[in-house]
């Protein structure tokens, strides 16, 4: 497990193995690749970040996911798999269920986003850009990172 502080100052701690924290992840996030680009989207308020969200009523951690990366980016996922978890210990605690993913079908542009859609970065562009959602530059998510990079063989380049 790593606990840091987030750039808010808040504490977070993050881990690789399934059902360590004592709340139930109710947020999701997802890492894709697609021939060599990470799969982000801008926030209009936080900059770039990887697509994700809530969990709504009756939906699974999974169902969560996979709207949430149409929703935002008009990105179909596939071969979804859980990848890490973490909670975030502001005044109301919430659990978050990271998942990697293979980009199944990219869908002409549309203008149903929450965000302003679909951005595609490689590993330089992304170690580099300038307008980082706060949640990209902490020390988990670099943690998620490195350890993604394990996975290579899993992204359908």
């Amino acid at each position: 497990m790593i606990t840091f502080q987030d750039l808010n100052g808040i504490r977070v701690e993050l881990s690789f193995e399934k059902g360590l924290f004592p709340i139930k992840a109710m947020h999701v996030l997802v890492i894709a690749k697609y021939k060599g680009k990470w799969l982000l989207t801008k926030h209009p308020i936080r900059g770039i970040e990887f697509p994700g969200g809530k969990v709504e009523d009756n939906e699974t951690l999974e169902e969560a996911a996979i709207r949430e990366v149409l929703e935002e980016t008009n990105v179909e996922i596939t071969d979804m798999e859980w990848f890490a978890e973490y909670i975030v210990y502001e005044e109301n605690p919430f659990c978050k269920a990271v998942f990697i993913a293979n980009v199944g079908y990219i869908h002409d542009k549309s203008t149903t986003f929450e965000t302003e859609g679909a951005r595609w970065l490689s590993t330089n562009e992304l170690q580099n850009y300038e307008n980082l959602s706060f949640h990209m530059q902490d020390q988990g998510m670099q943690a998620m990172l490195k350890k993604v990079n394990t996975y290579e063989g899993k992204w359908n380049n």
